[in-house]
């Protein structure tokens, strides 16, 4: 394996009304080129690009550490460890292994599957708003949660496979609006919109269907939330997330040629309508069995690609770095809404709500002063 430094032009990432990279110029991106002896395989490596993902590996990891330590019983570093390995007291192995550990893992994984989600969708669309909760995908995920829930008071798998299908069911109908003019656009984004709001009736009157106390029930969870999340919670989501991520980096490279614009991407050698069926597929199965799991945990999947995107000004989607940022956010938001307002039970969904209204406030504010200029 040898290092090379390189640095050369590329084009710029397409302007989020779908207008082509020249109309920006060409940009300079530099970094580490490590090549097999052969030259058969070669891999940028960008010095910030590392260091961002490094910073936000140990923040997780000191986020898990608070998580796992304080609370009502508060442990040491050492009990936690000992807990871990099985070699615990009873109490300290019943509070990280039953109680703290299971819903720290369904955070962290919930979070890396919706923020990989938002980073497809914003990549394909080429708009910083494409995200499965704003245009539609979490609230058709929900509907076919809701639907195993009320009618069939189904078990924590079919409610996996209900959402998912929602999901997908949702993004079938989108292309079929969509058909002919592309993911790319304010079109898109406008109609999921649409579409999103029209999910959220049928989300309603499914409770209104419902009875009283599968009507608090589901309302609880369209919420979002980590209360009393456990190992079968955790393990659905953790396969979910070891199936559907490493695809999800494959494809990054395809991804990234992609934002290019599509006759650029054909001519490097890449399959469009085929990856970007997969990368849709993808995108979709995440934020469906996110959803499944913990209800619809909104902004997560917005915010973070484009934070992980603008730490580590990274020239392509940056999907490793943006899994960090949503398992960070995540996982912080669920510690920040136990422990400041304890005793009170806040939903994380809450939380990540109010955070990232806030968020697409700025947001909308920099993309109409983009506009203006």
């Amino acid at each position: 394996m040898s290092a090379v430094r390189e640095k050369g032009p590329s084009s710029a990432r397409r302007s989020p009304d779908g207008a082509g990279a020249a109309a920006r110029g060409p940009r300079i991106i530099s970094g580490l080129v490590l090549r097999t002896g052969t030259g058969g395989l070669s891999v940028r490596v960008q010095g910030r690009v590392l260091a961002v993902t490094a910073a936000m590996a140990v923040l997780l990891v000191a986020v898990a550490l608070v998580t796992l330590t304080t609370g009502d019983f508060e442990l040491s570093v050492g009990e936690v460890l000992r807990a871990l390995a099985g070699r615990g007291s009873g109490g300290a192995d019943f509070i990280v292994n039953t109680l703290r550990m299971p819903r720290l893992l369904t955070a962290m994984c919930v979070g890396a599957a919706l923020a990989v989600s938002g980073a497809i969708l914003q990549s394909l669309t080429g708009n910083s708003l494409g995200s499965p909760d704003i245009i539609g995908f979490t609230n058709g995920s929900a509907v076919g949660a809701l639907l195993v829930i009320i009618v069939l008071h189904g078990s924590m798998t079919q409610i996996a496979l209900g959402a998912l299908a929602g999901g997908l069911a949702t993004a079938g109908a989108m292309y079929l609006l969509m058909l002919g003019r592309g993911l790319q656009g304010f079109r898109f984004v406008v109609v999921g919109i649409g579409v999103s709001a029209l999910l959220l009736s049928v989300n309603s009157y499914l409770i209104t269907r419902a009875t009283w106390q599968e009507a608090l029930e589901a309302q609880a969870w369209l919420i979002g939330s980590l209360t009393n999340r456990g190992w079968q919670q955790a393990n659905a989501i953790g396969v979910a997330v070891l199936v559907l991520l490493p695809p999800a980096f494959f494809l990054a490279r395809r991804l990234a040629m992609m934002e290019m614009g599509d006759v650029t991407a054909m001519a490097l050698g890449v399959d469009v309508a085929r990856t970007r069926a997969l990368l849709l597929v993808i995108s979709v199965a995440l934020a469906a069995f996110a959803t499944a799991v913990t209800g619809p945990i909104w902004f997560i999947a917005l915010a973070a690609p484009q934070l992980a995107r603008r730490l580590t000004r990274a020239s392509g989607p940056a999907l490793i770095p943006a899994a960090l940022m949503g398992a960070l956010l995540l996982a912080a938001s669920d510690l920040v809404a136990q422990r400041v307002f304890s005793p009170a039970l806040l939903p994380v969904g809450t939380a990540t709500g109010t955070i990232g209204g806030l968020y697409l406030i700025w947001l909308l504010i920099t993309e109409s002063r983009k506009s203006r200029a």
